[in-house]
């Protein structure tokens, strides 16, 4: 990891200062939160994070209402001021689901400032993805695309939203976009990887001041899902508060320069942004952090377009 997949030496496995989400700079004083599969494993402890940075509502949705009202219950105990919590039962794989997720929120006036695209549908094909039922292939892309491109789409067009007011974004992805060795994960990996450039584009046509869109691979963790197939000393796990207050970090200003990139949860911050190449490459490269098919030195759309003409 240190190497061939990374820009950087320094590496994180846990936690660490420059993210924490007690620093001042990182404070979410005033803003709501939404995290989709915020549950349980990454998804609650991103918003115990959150909690930590004084966000002033926290909202969690997924599928299993009972669940959702425990974890509400948690984080209620551990932040007894300060933070409102709340949960709503969501499937952002139906389209009913999210409209009536942001139209309850509308009808109690929330805006959400932040949202947190956690949940996702694993679906793993075996080691012949042609051998799949194409509504098993179809019900990964339903969720891992399309439920968060709809999910995406109300956030941002809210009609209760000010003008001017900045939106953050968090894609939480998965180093699988980048990696052609993972089939057993295909329908996984190829949705998480169309997302990925989907959301990438978006955040072409969208200025950071509008909405600030960061995605990234939040580690090796041992979840509810991955302890159905793993067992606990299968790997060695990175803990769950590094991409849980790694969030937080990128719903910051001090992460704006990363706007429409994929980075990965490991990186230290500090060092990347200090990183003289990594910096040009930002400025120089469009396609730098972002999915599409590399090995071709493509041409601005522009310049396209004069020679077609």
């Amino acid at each position: 990891m240190a190497s061939a997949l990374s820009l950087i030496k320094s590496h994180h496995r846990a936690t660490y200062p420059a993210i924490s989400p007690t620093k001042p700079s990182l404070r979410q004083a005033g803003k709501t939160v939404l995290i989709t599969g915020g549950g349980g494993g990454l998804g609650f402890n991103i918003a115990r994070s959150f909690a930590k940075a004084s966000a002033s509502r926290i909202i969690i949705v997924g599928r299993r209402g009972g669940f959702l009202d425990e974890a509400v219950m948690k984080l209620r105990g551990e932040f007894k001021v300060g933070t409102e919590f709340m949960a709503r039962q969501t499937d952002i794989g139906d389209d009913a689901s999210v409209t009536a997720l942001w139209d309850f929120l509308q009808s109690q006036k929330i805006v959400v400032h932040v949202l947190v695209l956690n949940a996702a549908q694993i679906t793993p094909s075996g080691t012949d993805t042609l051998s799949m039922n194409k509504e098993e292939l179809m019900t990964a892309f339903g969720v891992n695309v399309g439920g968060n491109f709809y999910m995406s789409a109300k956030f941002v067009q809210q009609p209760l939203r000010h003008a001017r007011q900045q939106l953050n974004l968090i894609n939480i992805s998965t180093s699988g976009i980048h990696m052609d060795d993972t089939p057993f994960y295909n329908p996984y990996a190829s949705s998480k990887a169309a997302f990925a450039a989907l959301i990438g584009r978006i955040a072409n046509e969208r200025s950071v001041e509008d909405v600030q869109i960061i995605s990234f691979h939040p580690g090796i963790l041992y979840s509810e899902g991955v302890s159905k197939t793993y067992d606990p000393d299968a790997f060695k796990w990175d803990e769950m508060n590094l991409p849980a207050d790694f969030s937080v970090w990128a719903a910051s200003p001090e992460a704006s320069w990363l706007h429409g990139r994929f980075v990965w949860a490991h990186w230290d911050v500090d060092e990347l942004k200090a990183n003289p190449d990594v910096l040009k490459r930002l400025e120089d490269e469009e396609s730098f952090l972002k999915v599409s098919v590399q090995g071709l030195t493509s041409p601005s759309y522009t310049l396209f377009q004069d020679k077609c003409r």
